[in-house]
């Protein structure tokens, strides 16, 4: 069997298929963007939730691939923001912004916050050979750390101290099968994997 990961973010690709691997062995084949011709572009995001950001790039992928696709999109929900910047998380400070832009606007508009409490959520969009869309959720409870800490991940994982790891490590801290073993991303891959196995 063979599936399409919509994304052309390269830490992405990698966290996804390294999920999938571990789910499916060698049961299926994992394509990318970089295996569709003629290539296809970004994708707009112009949904108002995650779910809706997602089969926005299910249905482009799936269109034009006709095979299986997944995509997803992800969300950092700040407590003392009001759940920002939530749908807006890759480019909170700009179209354009960098991880670290984004981890810097962040850190300096909870300067002074002592409530550091915040969720990560991603929603996987499935579209099977048929057409049928389904969609799974993961998500992880944290908190955001006064400083970045750790080289590994991407994106806001060297400030989101998840809470359920007692050494108070960042994703960043952490080695690739740790986080995967409880980040949103993972856990929504794997509410996927359970579903196709049913």
């Amino acid at each position: 069997m063979k599936i399409i990961l919509a994304t052309h973010n390269p830490h992405k690709r990698e966290e996804l298929r390294s999920v999938l691997r571990s789910e499916f062995s060698d049961s299926i084949e994992v394509l990318t963007l970089e295996d569709i011709h003629p290539p296809i572009g970004d994708i707009e995001e112009t949904g108002t939730t995650l779910e809706e950001n997602a089969l926005i790039k299910a249905r482009a992928v799936h269109a034009q691939a006709k095979l299986p696709t997944i995509a997803d999109d992800t969300g950092l929900e700040v407590t003392a923001l009001g759940g920002a910047p939530g749908v807006f998380s890759a480019r909170y400070a700009g179209e354009n912004a960098t991880y670290a832009d984004n981890v810097h606007k962040l850190l300096d508009a909870l300067r002074g916050e002592t409530n550091r409490s915040a969720k990560f959520s991603t929603v996987i969009a499935y579209i099977n050979k048929h057409g049928a869309e389904h969609l799974f959720r993961g998500e992880v409870e944290g908190t955001i750390t006064d400083s970045p800490r750790g080289t590994n991940g991407f994106g806001y994982d060297p400030i989101f101290a998840p809470t359920e790891d007692l050494s108070k490590r960042t994703f960043a801290e952490m080695s690739d099968a740790e986080k995967n073993a409880m980040s949103h991303r993972g856990r929504a891959l794997r509410a996927f994997a359970q579903s196709l196995r049913s």
